[in-house]
């Protein structure tokens, strides 16, 4: 497979795993209101596109099931069956075994021998629902248009335009870009699925746009249709045949019986001599011989008046006919222009939209990297040179380059609703496999981080929400003892907080046993039986590796792995995670993360004569150190900070810079840094001003250095530590409650 063909089946991927999640969350929206024509019709447009794009990129074993899955829903969507729960089950099946063929077509592969019998067996549950022989039903939106089209047919006494010419055929002129085949589409494979949605009647191949021999370059393409195809599909599904090349190619589409202005359009619009296109449309049978010598008569009387700067009135609009007529209110046609403009807004939105591999993004980042550090050594010898216009051009440019930084970082941004949505269907699938009755609610799902960061995450949040359904909420009898609503509710939501987002999942269950943790804590030698614990600390203990309390192990939970996981990949991400539980009244857990993983804006600071970064939305204010509190060997005290009461910890001590000892004339400053709500001062020997830091690993040999996050690279090429400022704050915490314990 060539890599053009390749890319547009990534393409293809990437575009049904985002429909396959409309889908589900489709399905999902459908149980809660089984009337809603507008999310049946969501659904059944998201199954269509999977079916056609499928079919376009050679994919058969998606788009056979997928056509399906749309057989069901066009009878569901014409009304002729009753949405259920049974229907929507089996629609949920078959998402995720389409899903399934996605992913085996994404790796290349065959489907397992399972994934066939399963194939097999939902065909079968399919094919109990369609109807051996569907009979034609004509709704009321048909009858709308016939009469639509009886009123437009009354207009041909007055206007030729209006007359409707005599072929029962789709009429499609289809000009390809140039860059087809560079895009790896062949035109060949669109002819060929036209053919599965009808009979081709007429195909006249165009070579007009072949240049001379010497300035034709066999790579790209001039090939041109003129076909007339026979079949019940709609305008739609026509047009969604030819997805992957809309927007370079020139697509013509008329329906059976189109008005002769239309054909007039059309002529007007194509590249090729309006007499060539006349006689192409005769002998395809689009147009008779009258119809055409009107349309050429009409044409050419157009195009004078358009010479000569008059330009025909615009033609009475259908609404204003069918008002006319008596056949629609006035409210309906305003209600129908205003549908219009909104379908137009939404299609100008999704060209607005470019599909970009995350490789490139990351690729791009790189360099906005380096650029930083390049652009932090450029200020470095402007402030040596003290030149004057040299630090104006410097300083244009470092705000050029904090531009492109931002943008660079906004693009890999991304809601973390998606993400959310996902846990739906996990929570509706526990809710009818225990017996339970549960709910989850959604709040900030439009809080945006670090595409890295959300698809890191999802592991440790669907574990959290598993628990909450699995361990947290009780049964039905139990919450209705307690007095509590038989409907468990299960609680994601996402905020911005100090340059962190934090993101919490709670439930109204049970909450945590204290003793029963502490036990099994004991039993597996975790902690001494005789220690004395804050309840923070016995919850910190679900972390612990294998540790588990349930009394039995089902699909869902109860092994022991689920916890760990969940602070090893938040620790991944320099992220923390705190649990707190009242018994009876449920349990929340709290994550903190960064917002991005790759450049910040940070606070430099000196220590023992080495520099130090501290991310700078940590930073709330910097202030001198009262003489009395300036003791070399105290590593930590406290300060009065406006009648509130400051903890403060030395750096040089935190991170043990043996034999520093502080000049007499030496002007110690505390920085102020706050985190998850608290408040801490850092006592540093030098304040040297904000900077911008591209965030370095540094490896797995100082995975455990505590206190340090990261490292970056400084304009003078030295290296300058990042400070884990939720690290300092834990461990002063620490410190403080043993001191108090002791």
């Amino acid at each position: 497979m060539d890599n053009a063909l390749q890319q547009v089946r990534h393409t293809f991927i990437a575009e049904a795993r985002e429909l396959l999640q409309e889908i589900e969350n489709a399905l999902l929206a459908l149980e809660a209101r089984p009337q809603d024509n507008e999310t049946i019709n969501t659904l059944f447009r998201a199954v269509h596109t999977i079916k056609g794009s499928s079919g376009i990129v050679g994919i058969e074993t998606v788009e056979r099931f997928a056509h399906l899955m749309e057989n069901l829903l066009s009878i569901v969507r014409d009304g002729r069956i009753r949405v259920t729960n049974g229907i929507i089950e089996l629609l949920l099946e078959c998402r995720d075994h389409t899903a399934e063929l996605v992913e085996c077509a994404a790796e290349e592969r065959e489907p397992s021998a399972d994934a066939l019998a399963r194939g097999a067996h939902l065909t079968g549950r399919l094919n109990t629902f369609l109807p051996s022989s569907a009979q034609e039903v004509v709704s009321e939106p048909v009858l709308k248009l016939k009469k639509a089209g009886d009123a437009q047919g009354r207009l041909a006494s007055t206007d030729p335009r209006f007359r409707h010419a005599g072929t029962s055929a789709w009429h499609i002129s289809l000009r390809f870009g140039a860059d087809t085949f560079r895009s790896g589409m062949d035109p060949a494979s669109f002819l060929t699925y036209l053919t599965r949605l009808g009979e081709i009647t007429s195909l006249v191949t165009l070579f007009d746009s072949i240049p001379a021999f010497n300035e034709m370059n066999p790579e790209s393409c001039y090939l041109g249709f003129e076909i007339d195809l026979k079949s019940d599909f709609d305008k739609k599904t026509l047009e969604d045949v030819f997805e992957f090349v809309r927007e370079d190619s020139i697509i013509r589409i008329l329906p059976p019986h189109s008005r002769l202005e239309s054909y007039i359009e059309l002529i007007n619009a194509l590249p090729e001599d309006a007499e060539l296109l006349g006689e192409i449309l005769l002998k395809g049978g689009a147009l008779s011989q009258t119809e055409l010598d009107d349309a050429l008569r009409l044409q050419s009387a157009e195009s004078a008046q358009a010479d000569e700067g008059e330009g025909r009135q615009a033609a009475q609009p259908i609404g204003r006919i069918l008002v006319n007529e008596g056949m629609v209110s006035d409210e309906l046609v305003d209600a129908a222009i205003e549908k219009q403009k909104e379908t137009r807004v939404h299609k100008s939105r999704e060209s607005g939209t470019v599909r970009i591999s995350a490789a490139k993004l990351d690729a791009l980042v790189n360099l906005v990297g380096e650029l930083v550090i390049s652009g932090a050594n450029v200020n470095q010898h402007t402030r040596r040179l003290k030149d004057n216009g040299l630090f104006e051009a410097a300083s244009n440019m470092q705000r050029l380059v904090e531009d492109v930084r931002d943008t660079a970082m906004k693009l890999r941004m991304v809601a973390i609703g998606e993400t959310f949505s996902r846990f739906n269907r996990i929570v509706r699938d526990i809710s009818r496999e225990s017996g339970k009755e549960m709910h989850l609610v959604i709040t900030g799902a439009e809080t945006e981080l670090d595409k890295l960061v959300v698809e890191k995450i999802n592991d440790p949040l669907m574990h959290l929400v598993r628990n909450a359904a699995d361990h947290g909420i009780e049964g039905l009898e139990e919450r209705k003892a307690a007095g509590k609503p038989v409907k468990g509710l299960i609680s994601l939501n996402a905020c911005y907080d100090a340059g962190s987002v934090v993101i919490t999942v709670s439930d109204d269950g049970k909450g945590l046993d204290r003793e029963k943790i502490k036990g099994k804590a004991t039993l597996l030698g975790l902690i001494e039986a005789d220690k004395t614990l804050s309840d923070g600390d016995v919850y910190k203990l679900i972390f612990e590796p294998g540790f588990s309390t349930a009394q039995e192990v089902t699909k869902l939970s109860g092994r022991g792995v689920g916890m760990d996981v969940v602070r090893r990949n938040i620790d991944s991400l320099r992220g923390t995670v705190a649990v707190d539980s009242v018994s009876g009244k449920g349990t929340r857990v709290t994550i903190r993360l960064p917002l991005t993983l790759a450049i910040i804006d940070g606070f430099l600071i000196g220590v023992a004569g080495s520099s130090y970064v501290i991310p700078l939305e940590m930073v709330t204010e910097c202030v001198d150190l009262p003489d009395s509190e300036r003791r070399v060997d105290k590593r930590r005290g406290y300060i009065n900070l406006r009648g509130e009461v400051l903890p403060y910890i030395r750096l040089t001590s935190f991170f043990n810079c043996a034999g520093t000892l502080i000049e007499a004339d030496t002007r110690e400053s505390i920085v102020i840094v706050r985190y998850a709500g608290r408040l801490i001062g850092l006592v540093v020997d030098a304040l040297e001003g904000q900077m911008q830091a591209v965030i370095k690993s540094l490896g797995s040999v100082y995975r455990d250095a505590r206190g340090i996050s990261g490292a970056t690279i400084m304009g003078d090429g030295t290296v300058a530590l990042i400070v884990d400022v939720p690290a300092i704050i834990k461990t002063v915490e620490e410190e403080i409650e043993t001191e108090g314990a002791a």
